[in-house]
C-alpha cells in the first residue's frame, strides 16, 4: 500500500508531504496505481521546481519508495495550486472503489 501524508500549516495550506511504499496491486512496472500516484507526485515536485521559486526539500529514495517534499515557508500561490492538485488525484484513485485498497491518504498539521 502508498501511504501518503499530506502536512499542512496553521492555516491549512499544504506545505509537503511524505509517502512510503509501492501499492502492490500488480507486478513492479504492470502496477497501474503505483504509476499513477508516482506521475502525481513526482509531476507536482518537477512543476514547483520548474515554474515557481519556492525553496524546497526533497527526500527520496526509489527501493523503499519513499519521497518527502516540503516547503519550509508558505507556499506561492503556485505551489498552492499544484499540490492542491496532486491532491485531486491522488484522493480521486482513493475514491474509486477497484483502487482505495492500495493507496491511503492521511492529513498531519505541521
Amino acid at each position: 500500500m502508498i501511504q501518503v501524508t499530506i502536512l499542512k500549516n496553521e492555516k491549512h495550506a499544504c506545505v509537503g508531504f511524505r509517502t512510503k511504499g509501492h501499492a502492490g496491486m500488480s507486478e513492479a512496472g504492470q502496477d497501474i496505481v503505483c504509476a499513477a500516484a508516482s506521475v502525481l507526485i513526482i509531476n507536482t515536485v518537477n512543476a514547483i521546481d520548474r515554474y515557481t521559486s519556492d525553496e524546497t526539500s526533497l527526500v527520496s529514495d526509489d527501493e523503499e519508495g519513499v519521497i518527502e517534499f516540503e516547503l519550509p515557508n508558505s507556499p506561492s500561490e503556485r505551489a498552492a495550486l499544484l499540490l492542491d492538485a496532486m491532491i485531486l488525484g491522488l484522493e480521486s484513485i482513493v475514491d474509486d472503489e477497484n483502487y482505495e485498497q492500495y493507496i491511503d491518504i492521511t492529513f498531519e498539521e505541521v
